[in-house]
């Protein structure tokens, strides 16, 4: 098991042939593991050859400098001339800006290549880095750490009052004036005798898979995530001090679902459900994760499924004579805790396939395929224009989940049901799975979902990726595809990796980019007709071009040759897909319906003519 450093143990035209010959992986610019290594234990093995390599003048800082090496959820913190963050697969390097007048120490690290030395914070700067106000570094220095600091600096200094002054000094000069009053405060403080609890706090048990990964809490003021002893790969990261993680927040219901389940906050929308995508539970007993069901697929749905059409029998909302609306029956069914909490603004209904084909709401039942109602004012043929385009991203070439059209009761439009690709596919498959969307991925809030651009999520992808030449021509594919049929939807949160690990595993085993799911053309919708690509491609949203995607490959560090025949083989299935493609037979798809598949199919192929 190697590193390979540009510079220092390899030169850079040998790097580049060895990389060329798959005898190596390259990580990023300069740093290279063997290809049969087991990337993610050497990039966390060799974690702060690799920041010193990558950041010469950072030093280590915060818990980094109590280790010597990354925390136990893989993150690496640095304090240098700049804030950034660097991913390397299961590694996070953050860095935040250093003071004005550090104070440093040099440290011995060993990681099996050798001894080296690295400049670390002293201990009278870590302890006030252990102060600073909504910052990861402090966060990740806990009360046990910061009691063997003080405990230490005591005895160096003599005292308690002599600690104290110590610190003061170097706050001083650092002008960290906050930080050295609670240093101040926390050196010479008096026992509490009575501990007063805030009732309004939460303290939740986060679980994956039905094992607890962390606990997550909230002190009335913000929240704070600490990881379990780890049982399997890190999954969850607390990126902004204070704030959910972004793999929480990308959990969390939007849209039509959050306006049903009249939830103020973050808090109340926890509290409210147990049960989420990615084989999530959040709930405040541990003895619920045993009651809860798992999401295992019991009855694949190509078993009930005939030229497009699902076969078995529907168990769900309807319209009642009451004449209540399908959404106010599918609503009820969120007031039970038990319902899964779907993320996303489209009308969505968790559902139940089981062995004799009855398909039902999984209230209470492991919850295995999604149910997508058609939507009213104009988005009544939504299902069956996505259909289509699922149909079509399958005929040229994508991992696409089973889908089918459902008859729906009481004359409404046909549903979509499509398959959950992110649960177990039967009760001896004991595969762990995470799916996680480019927004959590990138680090971002749900509401810049369009903020992106393709560049971004292929540097992204490429250093998490544990087949990232594959997945950066998925991702061009996946942006000519959006193009080709006028999807403008495909944003952040339509795009995810899909994680899997085997039992025992520390690591995730398999980082991939998701099958194709939410895909649609969406300038057949009213007020859509315009609709441009939800994220910018070489700085256009409209109007691209063979030389932009080509430029995408580029800057994704794919060979030129395989974008060009990776373009032109899409553009070849796309044309033999749209002289065959059709709806399945329905009688109730209505004139509308009809016409507005037409309406869809003739805008894909003007596409495909003008873009070849």
């Amino acid at each position: 098991m190697t590193l390979h450093l540009v510079g220092e143990t390899i030169d850079k035209n040998r790097s580049h042939r060895l990389a060329e010959a798959g005898t190596l992986v390259q990580l990023m610019r300069g740093i290279y593991v063997d290809a049969n290594d087991d990337i993610d234990t050497m990039v966390l093995k060799h974690a702060v050859r690799i920041a010193k390599y990558l950041y010469p003048n950072a030093y280590l800082s915060a818990a980094s400098a109590i280790f010597l090496g990354p925390t136990r959820d893989g993150r690496l913190f640095l304090s240098g001339r700049r804030i950034q963050r660097t991913r390397i697969r299961s590694l996070e390097i953050i860095q935040n800006e250093a003071p004005k007048q550090p104070s440093t120490g040099s440290a011995v690290v060993d990681d099996g290549m050798g001894e080296f030395r690295v400049n670390v914070s002293s201990m009278r700067q870590r302890f006030l880095e252990a102060f600073r106000l909504r910052s990861e570094h402090a966060a990740s220095i806990d009360e046990a750490a910061r009691e063997v600091i003080a405990t230490r600096l005591i005895e160096e200094y003599g005292g308690a009052k002599g600690a104290a002054d110590a610190v003061w000094a170097l706050a001083r000069e650092n002008e960290w004036y906050r930080e050295g009053e609670q240093s101040e405060r926390f050196l010479l403080r008096r026992p509490v005798l009575t501990l007063v609890r805030n009732e309004a706090a939460l303290d939740l048990i986060v679980a994956w898979h039905g094992v607890p990964v962390g606990y997550l809490t909230h002190d009335g003021f913000e929240w704070r995530w600490f990881p379990a002893e780890r049982v399997g790969p890190a999954l969850i990261r607390q990126t902004t001090p204070g704030s959910l993680p972004p793999f929480i927040i990308s959990l969390l219901p939007e849209g039509w679902l959050e306006s049903v389940l009249k939830d103020r906050d973050e808090r109340a929308v926890l509290r409210s459900g147990k049960r989420y995508m990615s084989n999530i539970i959040i709930t405040e007993n541990q003895s619920e994760l045993a009651t809860l069901p798992a999401d295992v697929l019991v009855m694949p749905l190509a078993r009930y499924t005939a030229d497009g059409l699902f076969t078995g029998t529907y168990a769900g909302p309807g319209r009642n004579a009451l004449e209540a609306s399908f959404e106010q029956n599918l609503a009820q069914l969120y007031e039970r805790a038990d319902t899964p909490r779907l993320s996303g603004v489209q009308i969505k209904a968790p559902m139940f396939l089981d062995s004799s084909g009855i398909l039902s709401p999984s209230a209470g039942t492991p919850f295995t395929h999604i149910l997508k109602p058609a939507g009213t004012s104009g988005f009544e043929a939504l299902p069956i224009i996505e259909w289509m385009s699922l149909a079509l991203g399958r005929a040229v070439g994508f991992d696409v989940p089973a889908n089918a059209l459902v008859t729906m009761p009481n004359g409404m439009p046909p549903a979509l049901l499509v398959e959950r690709f992110d649960i177990r596919e039967n009760a001896e498959d004991e595969r762990m799975f995470a799916m996680e969307d480019l927004c959590s991925v990138l680090d971002l809030p749900t509401e810049a979902k369009y903020d992106g651009t393709i560049e971004r999520i292929a540097r992204a992808v490429r250093s998490l990726s544990t087949a990232p030449d594959d997945d950066m021509l998925i991702i061009l594919r996946r942006a000519l595809f959006a193009w080709l049929i006028a999807d403008g939807d495909m944003h952040l949160k339509n795009m995810a990796l899909l994680k899997i690990a085997g039992p025992g595993d520390r690591q995730f085993s398999r980082v991939r980019m998701a099958p194709l799911y939410d895909a649609v053309t969406t300038r057949v919708f009213p007020k859509l007709e315009d609709d441009r690509m939800a994220l910018k491609l070489n700085g256009k949203d409209d109007r691209l071009r063979r030389a932009d995607f080509l430029g995408l490959a580029s800057t994704a560090g794919m060979r030129i040759g395989d974008a060009e025949v990776a373009i032109d083989r899409m553009i070849e299935d796309m044309k033999k897909a749209l002289d065959v493609i059709s709806l399945p037979m329905l009688s109730n798809y209505r004139r509308e319906g009809n016409a507005i598949t037409k309406e869809m199919l003739d805008i894909c192929r003007k596409r495909v003519e003008s873009f070849a």
